[in-house]
């Protein structure tokens, strides 16, 4: 969770700022050997695979802010993120695949770092192999899963977090459903959000949301990268070379990286990426096959579907994209179908017809509306607003991918039948989709997908 402010450090480049710029910087960061003396590796693809490690360095958060946003005391260095980010050999794509930190895993043969004895290889969970051989370790077990050859190793902590959302400005999130987590003290009412440091990084370490816990966190992850990439490339950061160096700076104080991973990478990938958007990033979690894996002496783990894991990292050595990219004017696809989803259109403001014109645009979307518009009680709403009964809040979600930039607002009792209030915002009713099975069958979406819309 917390390197995903690394991933800004590639996008952050692509301003193209020159090499005087940020070569100082280039000092910063600490470096660590994940690559020594390592053997039998799989073969190079094509494209870069940064292997992106999350730990809990705290240092330069005060007293008084771990406090607020429930830091703990000193940190353990564990790692709780793993990810492969998969840069594109054209550099017009990212690929990002998380791997849970409770993965079944087996290590290849290694010396435990603080015994210093030598171990065969062994079951584990994926996490502890950090902190049973570091940086080393955890490449080549993850190597040995994935069959994907790392080419970059980076290392962020709670410090260079906190700090790059806080320089970006802070960063846009949204929510359906108000989401609360007692161990991390985060409580975000449903709608949209602008979070700065502190309570972004509540909303990345939260694992207590739901039942579906770290899976669910991982999710909520992977939306909040496509939102920084978002801020990034059209904030006008990447236009200002001071911003960009200030960013740079606050990521790069709490880095730890490769020695082969510096400012002459990061301004090639700039160069590369001028382009790059939220619709050119990607996001999966590696395919799941058993939840609660018993192991002997390790306990409850998560067992990878080996059929579907092997198609995800097949698409990473042979730089291809997780899963076919739709036209850019095509549906966007929707968790339900819209001929499944019953509407009431209102007006709320004191445009004659507009409930009408919503209402049909629906209908033509495929939504199963009531064609029978009503006035609102309030004639002054400014934005759209879909409301929906707690219970169908999959449905409400869909229904608002069509009415871009409303909002979602949950009422108990409101039953099967979904409400739209058209505001004075309304332009355009967006083409929907149901997900097809097959293209979504490992859990693949975009950038422009998860990010506010």
């Amino acid at each position: 969770m917390r390197t995903v402010t690394t991933l800004s450090v590639v996008v952050l480049a692509s301003a193209g700022i020159g090499h005087a710029v940020i070569t100082s910087l280039d000092e910063d960061i600490a470096r660590v050997d994940p690559f020594r003396d390592m053997k039998n590796r799989p073969e190079a693809g094509h494209g870069m695979n940064i292997l992106l490690v999350g730990t809990d360095g705290r240092d330069g958060i005060g007293r008084e802010e771990r406090e607020k946003y429930r830091l703990g005391g000193a940190p353990c260095h564990c790692t709780d993120t793993i990810m492969i980010v998969h840069i594109s050999a054209d550099r017009d794509r990212a690929s990002v695949v998380s791997l849970p930190r409770d993965s079944y895993a087996e290590t290849p043969p290694h010396t435990d770092r603080v015994s210093g004895e030598r171990h065969e290889g062994h079951p584990l969970k994926l996490n502890a192999a950090y902190a049973e051989g570091g940086p080393q370790l955890t490449v080549r077990t993850v190597e040995k899963m994935t069959r994907v050859k790392i080419d970059h190793y980076l290392e962020v902590d709670f410090t260079s977090f906190m700090k790059t959302v806080d320089v970006v400005g802070g960063v846009e999130i949204c929510t359906d459903r108000r989401i609360t987590d007692s161990h991390t003290g985060l409580d975000l009412p449903a709608g949209r959000h602008t979070l700065r440091g502190g309570q972004a990084l509540q909303y990345v370490r939260s694992r207590h949301v739901d039942s579906a816990s770290d899976l669910s966190r991982m999710k909520r992850q992977q939306h909040f990268m496509a939102s920084l990439v978002e801020r990034a490339t059209s904030s006008g950061i990447l236009l200002n070379p001071m911003r960009f160096r200030d960013v740079t700076r606050a990521v790069l104080g709490s880095v730890r990286a490769d020695q082969g991973f510096g400012t002459d990478e990061l301004l090639d990938l700039g160069r590369a990426m001028r382009n790059f958007s939220p619709s050119s990033s990607e996001f999966t979690t590696v395919p799941i096959t058993e939840m609660g894996h018993v192991v002997e002496g390790v306990g409850l783990t998560l067992k990878w579907d080996t059929e579907k894991s092997e198609h995800v990292f097949e698409a990473l050595r042979r730089d291809q994209p997780l899963t076919v990219r739709h036209a850019r004017d095509a549906a966007q696809r929707v968790p339900v179908d819209p001929r499944r989803i019953r509407v009431q259109v209102e007006n709320g403001t004191h445009t004659a017809g507009l409930g009408r014109r919503v209402d049909a645009a629906l209908a033509a979307t495929g939504f199963d509306t009531t064609h029978a518009p009503a006035n609102a009680a309030d004639r002054s709403v400014k934005r759209t607003i879909v409301v929906y009964d707690p219970s169908y809040r999959r449905s409400a979600t869909s229904l608002a991918a069509a009415l871009p930039g409303s909002e979602l607002r949950a009422v108990e009792g409101q039953g099967a039948t979904l409400k739209v209030i058209a505001g004075a915002d309304f332009e355009k009713v967006r083409t929907v989709r149901a997900q097809d099975p097959g293209q979504d069958e490992f859990g693949v979406v975009r950038g422009d997908e998860v990010s506010c819309s």
